[in-house]
């Protein structure tokens, strides 16, 4: 097939589509241009840009529009944190994994509650960061294990508030019970006999009704109020 022929290609176009597209904000040169060399590398994966600072932020998302994006939390200026909470205020559906050397409690809750669904340290072989990318976009939360039980242990052991009513259906409470075990927005559906796309619907409405804007926070909360 010739170069014209594949770019026309309805087939072609829509598998360049399918790729997905990762930005990464990083101030580390070598391990930003590592970063971007390995999502070039990775079949299915595309980066859409590596900056080594939030300036510009909204504006750098609008251009390039990724799925995905790899912050850091040292960033020089404005912090990956605060990048975070700027990023889902104006692009609510973009997933966030913070790729960091931060391990204390309050820069991972922190980072939790500004909105990012993923949370990874640095030390992550390259293979296993491949793989939360793809995970993340399957509705995963992906979190080096370590971080996931820093942050079990502070929901499980915060009181929860007995008073609260968020008044889930009981079909929300079956998918949050299911996001709180970790399953995927597929697992989700074949746990409940219902589409994705259903899912989706529910998950909205979870987020809406519990005032989250994330999987982790949702799942965060579900655990301080013993929802599940």
């Amino acid at each position: 097939m010739s170069a014209v022929s594949c770019a026309t290609n309805p087939l072609v176009r829509y598998q360049r589509a399918m790729k997905i597209k990762v930005a990464i904000f990083e101030d580390h040169p070598d391990l930003r241009e590592g970063l971007k060399q390995l999502i070039q590398n990775t079949p299915g994966l595309k980066c859409v840009g590596a900056w080594d600072s939030c300036d510009y932020l909204v504006i750098r998302l609008l251009q390039n529009e990724p799925h995905v994006v790899l912050m850091d939390i040292g960033l020089p200026g404005i912090s990956g944190i605060e990048g975070v909470r700027q990023l889902k205020a104006h692009f609510p559906a973009i997933d966030v994994i913070m790729l960091t050397v931060y391990e204390d409690d309050a820069k991972i809750l922190d980072s939790i509650c500004a909105g990012a669904s993923g949370y990874l340290l640095k030390k992550t072989p390259p293979a296993q960061i491949l793989e939360a990318i793809k995970e993340i976009r399957n509705g995963g939360a992906p979190m080096t294990s370590s971080i996931a039980r820093k942050v079990l242990a502070h929901f499980q052991h915060h009181s929860p508030n007995p008073t609260a009513d968020y008044q889930l259906s009981e079909r929300e409470q079956q998918v949050l019970a299911d996001l709180v075990k970790g399953f995927s927005y597929k697992m989700i559906a074949e746990s409940q006999f219902i589409s994705i796309d259903t899912v989706r619907s529910h998950i909205k409405n979870i987020y809406s009704k519990l005032q989250v804007h994330s999987k982790t926070e949702a799942v965060a909360k579900a655990l301080k109020s013993k929802l599940v």
